[in-house]
């Protein structure tokens, strides 16, 4: 197996002009109220802490309502005292400070405390969203990852939980602080002064339509330069990728072009919608204006006539001020939500799939495993409607070196599918030691088995750690025993940090033979009672094969062995050659008995001994 790549970029959110969110794009929700359910009922072990955010939210959003009203008081004792040419009240005026003071120390400490425990609450759900997923994976049958992209299951444990957790640690407090506001100052304002509040309230139909006609068309952008920013990011990585087979067929010039293309395209589009987006704040500030204007107009008039006073415009304005961001915020919270109720659907959709369990409740246990296995009428279809193995039956005694061969697609490689329980056949049985393998727990038939595949999978650490993945608990001596055996110590001795050597991410400072003779050490580290091998020295020189050869000789004496042949050179010496073809055994036999019957095999092996001979 290799390291799993993403081939395509996806692109992130949107940056929004501005500041503003309202315009974010994707996917709604398929169930919006039903994942919310599930969302909320996932979140009652932290509902003490939510609780405490809300309170300590509305807390400080009141605290920071209230200074206003406050400081206003203070404008107007200060122009009472000069209208009335007596010592201004520094003691008064210093008691409005004070409260001032205490009310934005408040409100700043309460947003912290709430700020604080809602991220460790946020960081909590997404461990264990995390760790839910972990789980979830290793229970999940192969089919899945047959249909699923690793891309998709990938973006699950990025892209979604963050997602999620970003609501809850920013919008969540944003709603409830939203919220406060605009109830608060509305009823700050009233009582103020229901006629200045009247011309503020008369404004907003107006800049709210302004605004929405504004998102309709700038959202169509986004998603256009969303769309094509992950093109171009597709096109680089597979240029990038790809850059040698590009340059072989002069594909240089194609290429540029194909790029500038794509470019001009998302140029067009981030300008179109940065444009749009850059309209909403001038806007804003134009009818913030013309609010402002409205306020001074009506207040100037009622102060005028003594139904007001200068301190109480002041403070007015200020809470007009305030009053917009909120209301937009709001606004903006439909969109996250849908969002966020998408990402924690797949979530919750990607929990809720049948995971691979054992058909038995109480599964046989085999104490000594012999590796006698048998096939008997199986048949198998990774989709109902198509069985790709028919009546597929053949008996393999303990200790036999049997090959699989055949054409590409003949089954080979459903049979070891098969056999390790990654799939349950659909009819028919597959017995080890006379045990039918469904009666046997899945993790106990893959612990009878032993895999080298044509594929290496090699992982980022020590290749001391490589050899005893499938035995952690293996000694020194165990691991340089296997190796010396595997010819591994050999290579590695040459190496400076020697078994501390770390193996990168692609595995580039080892060449291919030598992964694969660490796949090997890793194999007979865990001696198996029985071996699945995939043939696999097609891509290396005549020593390092003859090296592989020998170390799979090694690793397969005395064990039942399945070996996937691509060159049926190397399997002359096999006690049972199984020859497959669409799915059936059309031949089975040694060698010497296939290419006496002058059959399928005798074709293949002549086919490929011309082709080599040639």
């Amino acid at each position: 197996m290799t390291t799993p790549k993403i081939k395509k970029t996806e692109s992130a959110q949107p940056i929004m002009g501005r500041g503003f969110g309202m315009l974010q794009g994707g996917k709604p929700a398929k169930n919006f109220r039903g994942t919310m359910r599930q969302l909320i009922k996932y979140l009652k072990p932290f509902w003490i802490s939510i609780i405490m955010v809300f309170v300590f939210a509305i807390a400080s959003t009141v605290f920071a309502i209230i200074s206003p009203k406050i400081l206003g008081k203070m404008t107007n004792q200060i122009i009472m005292d000069l209208m009335q040419r007596t010592a201004v009240h520094y003691d008064k005026l210093w008691e409005y400070a004070s409260m001032l003071i205490g009310l934005y120390l408040l409100s700043a400490g309460f947003s912290y405390v709430q700020g604080w425990i809602m991220t460790r609450v946020a960081q909590d759900i997404s461990f264990r969203f995390r760790k839910d997923l972990a789980a979830k994976i290793n229970k999940l049958p192969i089919k899945y990852f047959d249909q699923q992209t690793h891309g998709e299951t990938i973006s699950l444990v990025t892209n979604d939980i963050d997602t999620v957790s970003q609501t809850l640690n920013q919008s969540l407090t944003q709603i409830i602080t939203s919220i406060t506001l605009i109830i608060g100052i509305l009823a700050m304002m009233l009582s103020i002064s229901w006629h200045m509040t009247l011309v503020t309230l008369i404004l907003l139909p107006l800049s709210f339509t302004m605004i929405g006609l504004i998102a309709k068309f700038s959202q169509k952008y986004f998603k256009q330069q969303q769309a094509t920013l992950g093109h171009i990011n597709g096109h680089i990585e597979e240029m990038y990728s790809g850059h040698v087979i590009m340059r072989l067929f002069n594909g240089e010039q194609r290429s540029i072009q194909k790029f500038n293309t794509i470019n001009k395209e998302l140029y067009i589009s981030g300008w179109k919608s940065q444009f749009f987006a850059g309209l909403l704040m001038p806007l804003m500030g134009f009818f913030g204006n013309l609010g402002y204007v409205g306020v001074a107009v009506v207040g100037g008039w009622l102060a005028v006539n003594g139904r007001i006073n200068i301190g109480d415009i002041q403070a007015f304005i200020q809470y007009v001020q305030q009053f917009n961001q909120p209301i937009i915020q709001t606004a903006n919270m439909a969109s996250v939500m849908q969002s966020t109720a998408a990402a924690a659907e797949r979530v919750f959709e990607f929990l809720a799939i049948s995971e691979e369990n054992n058909i038995n409740t109480v599964p046989v246990t085999l104490n000594t495993v012999k590796g006698n296995v048998e096939f008997k009428n199986v048949m198998f279809g990774y989709q109902p409607d198509k069985t790709i193995i028919h009546n597929f039956s053949a008996r393999v005694k303990a200790g036999q070196r049997v090959a699989i061969v055949g054409p590409t697609g003949a089954g080979k490689t459903t049979m070891v599918n098969l056999l390790m329980r990654f799939y349950d056949v659909t009819s028919g049985t597959i017995t080890i030691d006379g045990v039918n393998i469904q009666e046997l727990d899945r993790a106990k038939v893959r612990t009878m088995f032993g895999m080298v595949l044509q594929d290496t999978w090699l992982f980022n650490g020590t290749i001391r750690d490589n050899i005893r993945y499938g035995k952690p608990e293996a000694s020194a001596a165990e691991i340089l025993a296997v190796a010396k055996s595997a010819h591994v110590d050999h290579f590695v001795s040459t190496l400076p940090q020697g078994y501390d050597t770390i193996i990168d991410e692609e595995a580039n400072n080892i060449s291919q033979g030598e992964k694969q003779l660490l796949t090997i050490a890793r194999a007979m580290l865990i001696n198996p009672p029985m071996l699945i091998l995939d043939e696999a020295t097609s891509a290396v020189d005549t020593r390092t094969e003859r090296l592989i050869q020998q170390a799979m000789e090694r690793l397969m004496l005395n064990r039942t062995s399945f070996v996937i042949a691509h060159r049926l050179s190397t399997i002359k010496h096999a006690d049972l050659i199984l020859v497959m073809r669409a799915g059936n055994i059309i031949e089975q036999g040694t060698h010497t008995n296939l290419l006496a019957q002058n059959g399928f095999y005798a074709e293949l092996y002549n086919s490929q001994f011309s082709i080599s001979a040639a």
